[in-house]
């Protein structure tokens, strides 16, 4: 994971740490935890879920300071644990991984922002719009969500750490352009490719593991 410090203006590194505080007080005020302390099979999908994140985010190409290009893997926690969760799992990790790379701190809220935030909100956009306007099949939740999910979310994050750097004078959109959002679309596709395969295994063998996938709705009744 890359942490770049001292690259933002420190009133969009104080925005980025109100709205993750309040967006992390309300989560976890909201969760079931009597559930989650008791159900074993939960606690260790959580585990293993945050420990895969810090060595999947070590994998990365650094492109220039603040920009690297690199797996995310938010999309399949989104679609396992809901929104809420996958937000608390993913900044537990990213906290993690900065203090691995004992990075700067100020560059902490903004990543939680723009790699975990971003992500599962789009991650979850599109499951409800599946939901809402296509019919309930397998292969359209494991393509629409998964799939085509993942690639959205990891180029919408892009494209919000992108924006943050030039909006705070960084680098100029043509140096962001053709040094980091041109490759973008070489993310994409692999990142959809990760997360559809590691769902195809759960939907088949393990679809109790998935908290947006209804077997019943999704295999039974079709």
């Amino acid at each position: 994971m890359s942490f770049a410090n001292g690259l933002m203006q420190p009133f969009w590194v104080w925005l980025a740490a109100a709205v993750q505080i309040i967006l992390l007080t309300w989560i976890v005020t909201r969760l079931p935890w009597s559930v989650l302390l008791r159900e074993r099979t939960i606690q260790h999908l959580m585990f293993g879920s945050v420990a895969a994140l810090v060595l999947l985010w070590q994998m990365k190409a650094s492109v220039a300071e603040g920009l690297t290009i690199h797996f995310l893997g938010m999309t399949l926690l989104t679609l396992m644990f809901g929104w809420d969760l996958a937000i608390l799992l993913g900044s537990l990790a990213l906290l993690i991984a900065y203090l691995f790379a004992a990075g700067g701190v100020d560059a902490l809220a903004i990543q939680m922002i723009t790699l975990v935030v971003v992500p599962v909100l789009v991650s979850y956009g599109i499951l409800r719009w599946v939901e809402a306007k296509l019919p309930r099949n397998f292969f359209i939740y494991l393509f629409a969500c998964a799939f085509f999910g993942a690639g959205f979310a990891v180029a919408a994050s892009g494209l919000a750490l992108a924006a943050l750097l030039w909006v705070n004078q960084v680098y100029s959109w043509s140096e962001i352009y053709h040094n980091y959002a041109m490759y973008l679309p070489l993310i994409m596709f692999p990142e959809g490719l990760l997360n559809g395969i590691i769902m195809t295994g759960m939907m088949v063998f393990h679809p109790d593991w998935i908290r947006t996938f209804d077997a019943r709705a999704y295999i039974d009744e079709q």
